[in-house]
């Protein structure tokens, strides 16, 4: 797999499903817990590093949230985002396409605009220094009411020459996208670009929800999809992008192996599938190794990773003619 890890350290690749508040390391949450005050239930690294360990997604939610709660100030969120801007541009990633979940912020009194100022930021300082595109995505918590996505709607007001678009995250099973419809109306309404996450655990009822319901742009995770035929043919005609994340999906045990992970049967039935590390910090990988690992374990052919590079930038919410520019870029790449 010499030659796979090569391919994809070579190949600029856009990331589309990241969430910036779980990618924060145990060393920054250890130092911003210090810096700010904050009292937190380990006394060092490697018992953060030990508490990351957990068997499904409301256990790992309830350790995030925990996370959350040493982002105080704006440079807090700064250094967030920088260390997560500095590790993609490691793994050349040349646009981002970030998720944050403001809800998880302001219901502990911190100020939205002290949020969004620092995220910003950043990535208007990566794309200074290395050209890094992005967009920013606002996520609303999904285990909360739709009047409380309308509230946080309503802050976002005036930010939104800052954000791109509105997802919808959080535990999925019982809080199924319908649930949402009222507001992701309104979010349409703006002109801002939809995304959800469907057929993570929730099932294809969910997906087919986020796409009538909700009319997304983009689907986040879909993997469920692939259990009923007739959804797959429908994404396929609609050239739907799954935003894929499959060191999360084994983490979270939605395969019980990586080597039963779909991504090479998504790709073989023409779906537009891309890689992404969904909370790199707590699930073990960043972008290049979710490609690297998921291409050891089912067998992705180098004309696989091409793929799934071409489709991040497909995928993406950048303008046609940035989509062409990066697409030649991949091309200019294997090349080489």
């Amino acid at each position: 797999m010499t030659d796979i890890a090569a391919l994809v350290a070579r190949l600029p690749k856009a990331e589309l499903h990241l969430h910036i508040e779980g990618s924060l390391e145990p060393e920054l949450m250890f130092d911003l817990a210090q810096r700010n005050g904050i009292a937190i239930p380990y006394a060092s690294v490697e018992e953060i590093r030990a508490a990351y360990e957990f068997s499904n997604l409301q256990d790992f939610l309830d350790i995030y949230y925990v996370g959350m709660n040493v982002l105080q100030t704006e440079q807090d969120f700064h250094d967030l985002t920088r260390a997560y801007l500095q590790r993609a541009h490691a793994d050349n990633v040349r646009h981002v396409e970030l998720f944050f979940d403001p809800q998880g912020h302001t219901d502990r009194g911190i100020a939205f605009k002290t949020v969004i100022d620092g995220i910003t930021r950043a990535l208007d300082d990566a794309e200074a220094e290395w050209g890094m595109t992005h967009r920013l995505i606002l996520c609303f918590l999904r285990h909360l009411s739709e009047e409380a996505a309308f509230e946080t709607l309503q802050q976002a007001m005036p930010h939104l020459n800052r954000i791109d678009g509105v997802g919808l995250d959080s535990s999925e099973m019982g809080h199924p996208p319908s649930k949402f419809a009222r507001v992701f109306a309104k979010v349409g309404a703006l002109g801002l670009k939809r995304v959800a996450h469907a057929g993570e655990e929730g099932p294809p009822e969910y997906v087919y929800e986020a796409l009538d319901l909700l009319k997304v742009d983009r689907l986040d995770h879909g993997n469920r999809a692939l259990e009923d035929s007739a959804l797959v043919d429908r994404l396929v005609a609609e050239k739907m992008t799954l935003t894929v994340c499959p060191l999360s999906n084994l983490r979270l045990c939605g395969v019980e192996r990586l080597e039963d992970h779909p991504m090479k049967r998504m790709l073989d039935l023409g779906l537009r599938a891309t890689c992404n590390s969904d909370d790199p910090a707590y699930f073990g990988g960043y972008v290049n190794d979710n490609y690297v690992r998921t291409a050891e374990a089912v067998g992705l052919t180098a004309d696989d990773i091409i793929e799934l590079a071409r489709n991040s930038f497909r995928g993406s919410f950048l303008e046609p003619d940035e989509i062409e520019r990066r697409l030649k870029e991949i091309d200019t790449a294997v090349a080489g």
